[in-house]
């Protein structure tokens, strides 16, 4: 779910957007295009800070599996500084970002998605480019504040669905890579998380799709109450601050 700095650099893109006239015409593309734009940014950038963070939590998970390979029984699994200290032992720096091409991509490209649907959503049920809500299409008839919910709960869902498998399969190599195990390139992890491990006795298609997306359901409903409520928020702040009163400065410190 994006976060504070997430907002602050897909805000300041779709500014400096605004700025230079770039996708600036009153339509659903050019909306859109400078939301993913933004999102596409934020993505990027926050990647580089949060792939450790997920290594880490991917660790933990792991880590009576990854013992167990080494002959080692724990008691206790080792806690979160441990975990650290011990992929900086076996890898170095660079072992805090294993698996990062994979994670840099599903973040670029599902902040991307999600910030691209929300903006061309909120286009259509009437936000005009300046930030207001106009009146919701007929099609859609709805109460203006429950627009940012709906478009929130939407984008969350669709955009993580379209992205799931990429997430899988880089959980998957990165748990492989943690726990010592040869490695897999994406296509070859895709396959055998769909048709199985054993190529002469391959799984139906749709029971391998359905193990990708297992977990899913779950998520779902979690997006549409955390996104809904997180745009709500948003909006809610933003059209408070711009009805502020003007108070021209007439004393400087």
């Amino acid at each position: 779910m994006p976060g504070a700095a997430s907002f602050t650099i897909y805000t300041r893109t779709k500014e400096t957007f605004c700025d230079r006239n770039i996708l600036c015409r009153d339509s659903i593309i050019d909306v859109s295009l400078t939301g993913g734009a933004g999102g596409a940014m934020s993505g990027a950038l926050i990647s580089f800070t949060s792939c450790p963070f997920e290594l880490v939590k991917i660790r933990r998970q792991l880590e009576y599996s990854i013992a167990a390979s080494k002959g080692v029984h724990l008691t206790k699994p080792p806690g979160t500084l441990d975990a650290v200290r011990q992929t900086f032992k076996t890898n170095g720096f660079a072992g805090l970002y294993t698996g990062f091409p994979l994670h840099f991509l599903r973040d670029t490209a599902g902040t991307a998605l999600y910030f691209l649907e929300y903006d061309g959503m909120r286009h259509l049920l009437g936000r005009k480019r300046n930030g207001e809500q106009g009146p919701t299409p007929s099609w859609l008839p709805m109460h203006p504040n429950f627009v940012p919910f709906f478009c929130g709960s939407l984008a969350g869902v669709t955009s993580w669905a379209l992205i799931y498998p990429l997430d899988v399969v880089k959980t998957k190599i990165q748990q492989r890579a943690l726990a010592g195990e040869k490695y897999r390139g994406v296509f070859e992890t895709l396959h055998r998380l769909i048709r199985g491990p054993d190529p002469n006795a391959p799984k139906p298609l749709l029971m391998g799709m359905a193990r990708i997306y297992r977990g899913l359901g779950v998520s779902a409903v979690r997006s549409i109450t955390t996104h809904g409520l997180l745009w709500t928020l948003f909006d809610l702040v933003g059209n408070y601050i711009d009805n502020l009163p003007y108070a021209p400065n007439s004393e400087r410190c």
